[in-house]
């Protein structure tokens, strides 16, 4: 039986037994203090918003939040940026760049928007050195079939750099949320190297479907299989037997700081789900370290 860390203070003495180096996370948030500030806001009246409370874990100063990650044992994270609105891709994806300059466990990350310079700033963050992006179907309220983002999604598949996309219904619908719809994009770019964010939930089994038709399609691990995230969103009951057949499209993402539980929780989901014969350690491995590893470049 593997069991995960009881606590966050675990986690350092869990991944050494495991043989990794440290954790590489692919789906964390870091934003400017002004934008965190109305994402915390936001959660502050959750209860509104989703029905239930959602108590921000780590709130905490930048510099106590990175701090936070390296004591847990995270080697390497992707902060992930994302707009409301026009006007505020380029300058988030500039600030993340900044970031991951001044951070040497961030690497550098950028966002887009259906925008008439939507194709620049991918492409600018590219020769930047950027290594992931990330797109927020729902809280951008944008179609990711506009044609403004045509050229973005050519772009990134062909810089094979990933793209962690928030497209499933989960926590609320959208108005353009949904992975049957997003699968229009990857028919028309299969190439396109896609995290999807929370595993697609609700739509779980549709995101593996996509991982069995696409085989640059991952799915992250973010905020899946916790008990705060189960009330609402079960897992398949085949959920093994999926992991088991696509093993190495698995990656660790947590949402760290903005969830209601510690860092340590996401890590006993996903241990428990190594229980079976089928997985073990060389499943954790793949998912805590060498596949987010190797999307990552690092």
């Amino acid at each position: 039986m593997i069991h995960g860390p009881a606590s966050d203070a675990e986690i350092p003495d869990w991944i050494s037994a495991l043989g990794i180096d440290g954790l590489v996370d692919i789906h964390l948030h870091f934003l400017p203090k002004p934008v965190m500030d109305k994402v915390w806001a936001y959660f502050d009246q959750a209860e509104e918003h989703y029905g239930t409370a959602w108590p921000v874990h780590y709130r905490t100063s930048e510099e106590d939040r990175i701090e936070t990650l390296r004591s847990f044992g995270v080697r390497k994270f992707a902060p992930l940026v994302y707009p409301h609105k026009p006007g505020m891709a380029e300058w988030l994806t500039s600030w993340a760049l900044e970031f991951a300059e001044r951070v040497p466990d961030a690497v550098a990350t950028g966002t887009f928007y259906p925008e008439p310079s939507a194709v620049s700033v991918v492409d600018g963050a590219l020769r930047a050195g950027a290594r992931c992006f990330k797109a927020h179907v729902q809280v951008g309220a944008y179609d990711p079939r506009d044609e403004l983002l045509d050229g973005v999604w050519g772009a990134l598949a062909d810089a094979g750099v990933p793209v962690v996309v928030h497209c499933g219904h989960g926590p609320l619908k959208g108005a353009f949320t949904g992975l049957r719809l997003f699968e229009e994009i990857l028919v028309r770019h299969p190439e396109l190297t896609l995290v999807l964010a929370h595993a697609g939930m609700p739509e779980i089994d549709f995101a593996f479907e996509l991982a069995g038709k696409y085989p640059r399609v991952y799915l992250d691990t973010t905020m899946v299989g916790v008990e705060f995230t189960l009330r609402g969103n079960p897992l398949p009951p085949d959920w093994t037997d999926l992991l088991a057949e696509f093993p190495d499209r698995v990656v660790l993402g947590t949402d760290f700081p903005n969830i209601p539980y510690s860092y340590a929780t996401q890590l006993q989901a996903i241990a428990g789900w190594a229980a079976d014969d089928r997985l073990g350690e060389p499943f954790l491995r793949a998912v805590l370290h060498d596949t987010p590893a190797k999307l990552l470049s690092v």
